[in-house]
């Protein structure tokens, strides 16, 4: 019991350490990509650590209308709450720390919290500009949420429906269960073409989940002044940077863990659970964040200018909505091509059954 409780501690504080870290690392990599994409130097890749450093050591100053309590409390919890959802992520082979029945619920739960702390800390700090940015906030959080549910929900109901065919997956919604039998294995090319359509969907959800542009209408510096986080400075600034820092690890690590499940160490050999295993695995693993991370958002964020909230609303009410929606009927239809028509999965069809 007490090794048990030892190592949820453990692994907890290595979670957070991984997240941290690699987080602002990333956040050095996009900043640098992206100044090259347009003819710029860029930060040095340590800036953000700097960054960070400079605002736990900046005095930590409360509006004069805020409400101390909640304004202090609001960067506090969204850290605390982004830095949990790794615990229900596989890292490489890793297993998740805290797994169970449904994983995937929780985490979409858990995925809201940043962003309400965000807009209670706006409410909390009685600037005008924070006001107008928490209710940009809320319009967007409520737009890219639907999308982001029907994308994890068709997730999780074609693993139970391949239950019910009698392959005796379990725990549908369960991330071990997911990463364990990739979504790309199942099905015949008619639902990896509805998988590709979740996988585009939730591309383009991720950087309104983590306020980047062209989804960044709440913190919009050009029009209000940073809106959401405009009266924040000190160690509250600094937590709410490091909280966008690991949300985009945990992001990252969604797409991976949904879509691209895969380790490469048997492809050299190794011993299964071994130390050379886990590290070729988790250095794969690092590999395929920093590409999702690249397309997901760095891409997007250097091609597509700010849309306002109207526009942002639209987008994912409508044309992002309709393009999920495409994609689980046609893994609906799936089903009937791989039952009905016999047509072969794409890993029989490739020859990798």
């Amino acid at each position: 019991m007490i090794w048990a409780v030892l190592t949820i501690i453990i692994g907890t504080v290595g979670l957070a350490l991984f997240g941290i870290i690699f987080g602002l690392f990333y956040k050095g990599i996009d900043r640098k990509v992206s100044a090259h994409m347009q003819g710029r130097i860029g930060p040095p890749l340590v800036q953000p650590f700097r960054d960070v450093r400079k605002l736990f050591t900046k005095e930590n100053i409360v509006p004069e209308n805020a409400i101390p309590w909640v304004f202090h409390l609001a960067p506090l919890i969204g850290l605390v709450a982004t830095i949990s959802i790794l615990l229900y992520l596989p890292i490489g082979s890793f297993a998740p720390l805290a797994t169970g029945y449904g994983d995937l619920i929780l985490v979409l739960y858990l995925l809201i919290i940043p962003s309400l702390a965000l807009v209670i800390g706006g409410f909390a700090s009685g600037s005008p500009y924070a006001t107008i940015g928490a209710q940009r906030e809320m319009a967007t959080m409520i737009a890219y949420e639907f999308p982001l549910a029907v994308i994890i929900m068709t997730i999780a109901w074609k693993l139970s429906s391949i239950t019910a065919g009698g392959l005796g997956l379990e725990n549908a919604f369960a991330m071990s269960t997911i990463v364990a039998n990739p979504v790309w294995n199942s099905v015949s090319i008619v639902g990896f073409i509805g998988f590709i359509f979740l996988l585009l969907a939730l591309i383009i959800v991720t950087p309104a989940e983590l306020s980047k542009i062209p989804f960044d209408s709440p913190e919009a510096e050009t029009e209000i002044g940073g809106g959401l986080l405009v009266e924040y400075s000190g160690r509250n600034l600094g937590m709410f940077y490091l909280m966008d820092s690991v949300k985009t690890v945990v992001m990252a690590s969604l797409i991976v863990a949904l879509f691209f499940p895969y380790n490469i160490s048997n492809l050299f050999g190794l011993e299964a659970a071994s130390i050379p295993a886990y590290a070729i695995d988790f250095i794969f693993f690092l590999i395929k964040v920093l590409i999702i991370i690249v397309f997901s958002v760095t891409l997007i964020r250097v091609a597509v200018a700010r849309l306002k909230i109207d526009q942002i609303v639209y987008t994912y009410w409508v044309p992002l909505t309709l393009f999920a929606l495409v994609g689980l009927i046609l893994i609906m239809w799936d089903g009937y091509a791989t039952t009905q028509l016999n047509l072969p999965t794409v890993v029989d069809w490739l020859g990798l059954g």
